[in-house]
């Protein structure tokens, strides 16, 4: 299901409520999906040497607009493709052989920094990370790194490192964060799909601000290494693409384990299950996120987004009501796992002024909460899969808004202490961190838009190794809905 990729819309701008303008065709036509690429690639129609450098080409003439790339890897990048090509002519075939494809500054790739939004002067990674190498053993050709903003704290990719990145559906936004460089680069066309990480949803929130299908995996899925358990547990890596056919074949190609990881979830084929039929679920719309103390409830135009995307669940056959997690008060979990992560990390900066004061604010309160209280938050754990789990005695997959807020504002945070910050980003953000708190699978799916053409997201989210039934359900959808029909203006 979902593989095909659609014709460009054509004609004069049109608005509809909730849907994006249609506007008339680039001058350039669209760069291809990832899985498009692969095949273009494999029937000869095209070249990794041709990609690539469309790739790059796109990647500079959108630095004053988007500003999505910290560092590009244009002459490696080129003779790699140029060697795609001989190993291509030569008869040979891996998954994403020749095509390009990005990666997030908080991952190794060898011979580049990773400031990982961090300002100063950083010493090249010796090696790839286990993500990269997989990448790199599938055929793929990293032509840069991302954007994120320090430490991949907020829900916003700004930062005096490297400015601002900003939303290709309107540039006075944020395309969210923290792996707001990837969403930006992938639903602006500069690349097919990009990799990024989510901790706090950081893949989930970007592809919701940018119409985009992102997919956080189960802990474990995609390998974290150098880091063992990174942010004590709850970050992991994820797929950023426009389809979810893309987003499974990504997933596919860099999925597996480290020698030294902690978690070794079995294997999914996520690229079989987007062409499978999800079946008859049992879904269950939660509006009320868990407790943030912001009375934080979603916005107008995300409710009504979301509701439609339910009556259309409801019109596939789903059976869908209304229900309420358990989530107690999982926070006190969240945010001692979540500044000691910060902290572990920021230690490591060799020039710690640098560093945003809300950043060396975390740092001192992670240092607090280490040892036996962070152990406690861990330990917690058991409890809330068993507590929030009883959910799945009655239902299959849970669907909430992925954001309370449509994309604030560029400069939305600028000036704000800690404190104000993480509230300001409670309220806009309630509901995707508690699966990194559990550890399980969720995948944001294109919802619609604003009335102003801003883009809004729901998840599907599951229980412990739920992706294949995820990955179906979110392909079944985009047969329906056809997210992938509608481009941004940049």
């Amino acid at each position: 299901m979902s593989s095909a990729e659609p014709t460009e819309q054509t004609g004069p701008a049109v608005r509809e409520p909730g849907r994006a303008p249609r506007t008339a065709a680039p001058a350039a036509p669209p760069l291809p999906g990832l899985a498009e690429s692969a095949r273009g690639l494999a029937d000869a129609t095209t070249t990794s040497t041709a990609l690539v450098a469309d790739a790059l080409a796109r990647i500079e003439a959108t630095r004053p607009t988007l500003n999505a790339f910290r560092h590009l890897r244009t002459e490696a990048a080129l003779a790699e493709a140029a060697e795609a090509d001989r190993r291509l002519a030569a008869g040979e075939r891996l998954p994403l052989l020749g095509v390009p494809v990005a990666v997030k500054d908080d991952t190794d790739v060898a011979g580049l920094p990773t400031h990982f939004g961090c300002d100063g002067e950083l010493p090249p990674a010796v090696s790839d990370s286990e993500a990269v190498r997989r990448l790199r053993a599938a055929g793929a050709v990293v032509v840069g790194k991302t954007n994120s903003c320090e430490l991949g704290q907020w829900p916003f990719t700004e930062g005096p490192a490297f400015g601002a990145t900003r939303n290709p559906w309107n540039t006075a936004h944020t395309p969210g964060g923290s792996s707001g460089g990837s969403a930006a680069a992938v639903a602006a066309g500069l690349v097919p799909a990009a990799l990024g990480s989510d901790g706090a949803g950081s893949v989930r929130i970007p592809a919701a601000w940018t119409h985009l299908v992102g997919i956080k995996p189960q802990r474990g899925r995609i390998s974290v290494h150098p880091h063992r358990d990174a942010f004590q547990g709850l970050t992991v890596n994820g797929p950023l693409a426009r389809t979810v056919a893309d987003a499974a074949l990504l997933l596919d190609a860099v999925a597996g384990a480290h020698p030294e990881d902690f978690h070794r979830p079995p294997a999914v084929r996520a690229a079989d299950a987007a062409r499978r039929d999800p079946g008859r679920l049992r879904i269950a719309l939660a509006w009320r996120p868990p407790l943030t103390l912001t009375g934080a409830g979603p916005d107008p135009e995300v409710r009504r987004a979301v509701a439609a995307l339910a009556e259309t669940l409801a019109r596939l056959g789903h059976h869908v009501e209304e229900a309420r997690p358990r989530y107690g008060l999982i926070g006190l979990a969240f945010v001692p796992r979540a500044t000691v992560g910060i902290a572990e990390f920021a230690a490591r900066h060799p020039e710690p002024a640098l560093l945003d004061p809300r950043t060396r604010s975390a740092l001192r309160t992670g240092t607090r909460l280490g040892g036996r209280v962070v152990r406690a938050a861990r330990a917690r754990e058991v409890r809330q899969h068993r507590r929030i789990g009883a959910l799945f005695d009655s239902y299959d997959v849970l669907l909430t808004p992925t954001t309370a807020a449509p994309p604030p504002r560029i400069g939305t945070f600028d000036g704000l202490g800690a404190w104000r910050t993480d509230v300001t980003m409670a309220a806009a953000c309630p509901y995707a961190w508690p699966w990194n708190v559990l550890g399980w699978p969720g995948v944001n799916v294109p919802a619609g838009f604003t009335r102003s053409g801003l883009p809004v997201g729901a998840q599907l989210l599951g229980p412990s190794r739920s992706e294949e039934r995820l990955i179906a359900l979110a392909a079944q959808l985009e047969d329906d809905l056809r997210w992938y029909e509608h481009r941004p203006p940049v």
